[in-house]
């Protein structure tokens, strides 16, 4: 919910942004990328011996199930954040996850965390049908029991 009412209190500084000569950048909020910055070390070491193009299995309820999905999640307030800047703003914004290569490093992670086949398992699907669920063409519920 505080994600979106963030980027209002850049916006007002914006305008001391004037004309330099080097290229703006800006931070999204200090302590989410710095929490950021952690996660991505912790998903290095786990996900280091393995190349891109092959998939990471990571077993559920594992420590490195827990940090996966903590490292998710962080970067869905990121882009709750960006989502609700100003297009001057995420120019800013882009620019510094430019420079710290974030947005790299989550592509990274995700074409390694990414499984092979996305297949949405379900108690009926040994059977094979025309109309396979996928992970991309159905809705995951995330509520915590």
């Amino acid at each position: 919910r505080l994600m979106p009412e963030l980027p209002k209190f850049d916006d007002e500084d914006l305008k001391s942004y004037g004309d330099e000569e080097e290229e703006l950048a800006l931070s999204p909020p200090a302590a989410l990328m710095s929490i950021l910055a952690t996660q991505e070390l912790l998903l290095e070491n786990i996900l280091d011996c393995i190349p891109v193009g092959e998939f990471a299995v990571i077993q559920p309820l594992s420590d490195e199930f827990c940090l996966v999905l903590g490292y998710l999640l962080t970067w869905k307030l990121t882009l709750a954040f960006f989502k609700a800047a100003s297009s001057q703003l995420r120019v800013l914004y882009s620019q510094y996850l430019r420079r710290t290569k974030s947005l790299n490093k989550l592509l990274y992670h995700l074409f390694r965390l990414m499984p092979e086949n996305p297949v949405f398992s379900t108690a009926t699907s040994e059977v094979p049908n025309k109309d396979t669920k996928t992970f991309f063409t159905e809705e995951l519920h995330l509520d915590v029991k």
